[in-house]
């Protein structure tokens, strides 16, 4: 795996488990490469294309499950990697709802009971095929991933704004610009070091 060498995208599982929210943007998301093109274009299985989605299939806990939606993929070669399962859907489904939908506690609490291991946890396709899911109209799902992802933005907006705060040489700059003056406010001349 590499982040800069070869042209074949790969999804590892650790990946979908950590990285990567409910929609994967193949535009966007850092999403390693097989390094060795030779050996990527040997694959056998199908390329992955916009509104697949990958499950990691194994974990540590009860994230098995956790997946992520694949979307602008277009004239990429993406493939899901091992402990992975890919799902391709028999029907239209707008994009994002099955990312989200299949992430959620009405979908993966049914995985709960199907779920085998002591140390390493996983779940099978087999016992998967049982599964129920909510399906409302194309319109309501386009609203609903809409509205999962402008969230999912908000989240990852005061994340960001968050860890900036934690950052050290943000604390330093505020508290260096507590420190009494004679205007007892930050002057524009301030440096993180005081």
């Amino acid at each position: 795996m590499s982040d800069s060498e070869g042209t074949v995208f790969d999804i590892h599982y650790g990946d979908v488990l950590i990285k990567y929210g409910s929609v994967l943007d193949a535009e966007k998301a850092d999403v390693p490469k097989i390094a060795n093109d030779a050996v990527a274009n040997r694959q056998t299985c199908d390329c992955l294309q916009d509104g697949d989605v990958i499950i990691a299939d194994t974990a540590e806990d009860s994230a098995v499950g956790k997946c992520t939606e694949l979307c602008n993929s277009a004239g990429k070669k993406v493939f899901s990697g091992l402990h992975t399962m890919p799902l391709r859907p028999m029907r239209k489904y707008a994009s994002g709802y099955l990312g989200h939908y299949l992430n959620s506690p009405a979908f993966h609490d049914q995985l709960l009971p199907l779920m085998q291991g002591i140390k390493v946890i996983s779940v099978s396709r087999s016992a998967m095929e049982d599964m129920t899911m909510s399906v409302p109209s194309v319109a309501e799902q386009a609203s609903i991933g809409a509205f999962f992802d402008r969230l999912d933005s908000l989240i990852t907006l005061h994340q960001r704004k968050y860890d900036g705060c934690a950052n050290p040489l943000f604390l330093e700059r505020r508290i260096s610009c507590r420190k009494p003056s004679h205007q007892n406010r930050c002057s524009a001349t301030t440096t993180p070091s005081g």
